[in-house]
């Protein structure tokens, strides 16, 4: 076995705490939920959303939602409710984002984040298109009246 010193012992040691930190640095928090916001609408800036996951808490007259927005490879911001199409009514049809991944917490279904917002019906994120939302180049904005109308998938909801 080869002896390095005490020197050499510390530039090991050194590399490995420097390796360690980039590690958890790169697996750090990918579920970022912003603070809740009540009875208006929803504007998200798109200076915040990256390819990790926001999420965005909304309470519309006692019913909590949420929305989620994320960067899609292809560089565009796409936008939809954290919960399921087939599994909202269950209560844990919600998502968390793992790697490059949103996991559905109730059937375990993976979708990339170029899935998201794109596709109506099946085992998807609930979409929000762009009829349904105001984008500028500073901001989405959800109107209080099309979160309003979302409430219903979300009346059994719990994010957990």
């Amino acid at each position: 076995m080869k002896n390095y010193g005490d020197n050499g012992k510390a530039f090991i040691a050194a590399v490995m705490i420097a390796a360690g930190s980039f590690a958890f640095a790169q697996s750090g928090p990918l579920n970022v939920v912003k603070p809740v916001i009540a009875d208006r609408d929803l504007v998200i800036q798109i200076a915040e959303v990256t390819e990790n996951a926001v999420f965005y808490p909304v309470d519309i007259e006692g019913t909590r939602l949420e929305v989620l927005a994320v960067k899609a490879p292809d560089g565009t911001i796409r936008t939809a409710f954290n919960t399921c199409q087939v599994c909202y009514s269950s209560g844990r049809g919600f998502y968390k984002q793992q790697g490059t991944v949103l996991v559905c917490q109730n059937c375990g279904n993976r979708f990339r984040m170029s899935q998201v917002g794109m596709r109506s019906g099946g085992c998807n994120p609930v979409p929000i298109f762009p009829a349904n939302k105001t984008v500028t180049a500073a901001a989405i904005t959800i109107s209080k009246e099309f979160l309003n109308d979302a409430k219903k998938i979300f009346a059994r909801w719990r994010r957990g």
